[in-house]
């Protein structure tokens, strides 16, 4: 998820343009106009759903292929009713008094079809006494599963110049190449890409090419030497990949924010970057 500072004062609309909401994690992920809307959305019950979308202003709601109007919106959450729904928040936030960011995890069933996963960010607003929602944003569907939890710790505080000399080393004994993630535990599409690394498949496209390290860029405050070093960007997002060489030379860097957007990949997106990089066979 790129990093971006909020500022909730200015616009609803100017947080939307940004590619996506800096959740931070909260204690408790219980919000009751959240829990009405989930109500409302797993019954299909479209009467409850329109009562909780702003119409003073109209909400601002974004999809994968543009934006819509609060009536496109409900039709679609009201559509997936009967495709064993699962609805999960996983980070919520308070910015300012009278609003309420989330971070939603939906999966659901087509029929005859695997699993499909795709995220939504919600700002929620209190408009006089009830809250309505003001603002959304939702990713197109993949089978790539996104992570219920961020609670797990990906990127080590250790010196990562030393991480990567030591991954340099094993690389060069087993012929491997080097996959260097840049990222933070704040950011959920980090997670996103970790939990898809664990995947069978990608696991076997990992295994005997790759020697993967994490390095932890904190807010835009750490390692940057070493994202300017692999000619990664910090401003076009993490996480962030570069691939070195067993002799250290950089064969591949992220430079338009590639891996940015984590959850709106596809497992085949993953594989095929994996296999273009791998190292030829011995």
């Amino acid at each position: 998820m790129r990093f971006v500072r909020r500022v909730i004062c200015i616009c609803v609309l100017a947080m939307l343009t940004c590619t996506g909401l800096c959740l931070a994690q909260s204690s408790a992920l219980s919000f009751p106009p959240f829990e009405q809307w989930k109500s409302a959305v797993l019954t299909g019950n479209v009467a409850a759903l329109k009562g909780l979308y702003s119409q003073s202003p109209p909400a601002q709601l974004k999809t994968p292929s543009g934006a819509v109007d609060a009536s496109t919106e409900i039709a679609f959450w009201a559509g997936l009713k009967p495709q064993k729904l699962q609805l999960d928040v996983v980070a919520s936030v308070p910015p300012q008094p009278g609003l309420e960011e989330l971070q939603l995890r939906v999966e659901f069933h087509p029929p005859g079809q695997k699993a499909h996963y795709f995220s939504e960010e919600q700002l929620w607003q209190q408009q006089g006494s009830p809250w309505r929602l003001m603002a959304a944003r939702r990713t197109r569907p993949t089978t790539l599963q996104l992570p219920v939890s961020v609670d797990n710790h990906i990127y080590p505080t250790t010196d990562a110049h030393a991480e990567i000399q030591q991954a340099l080393a094993e690389a060069a004994k087993e012929h491997e190449r080097v996959l260097v993630v840049f990222g933070a535990d704040w950011c959920y599409d980090c997670h996103v890409l970790d939990a898809a690394f664990h995947r069978p498949d990608m696991v076997a496209a990992l295994r005997g090419n790759f020697e993967v390290v994490h390095i932890d860029v904190g807010e835009g405050d750490k390692n940057q030497d070493l994202m300017q070093e692999y000619r990664v960007p910090m401003k076009k997002g993490i996480p962030a990949l570069a691939v070195l060489g067993i002799d250290g030379k950089l064969l591949y860097s992220q430079q338009n924010g590639e891996f940015e957007n984590a959850r709106a990949l596809g497992p085949e997106d993953l594989l095929q970057f994996l296999n273009k990089w791998k190292p030829r066979a011995r």
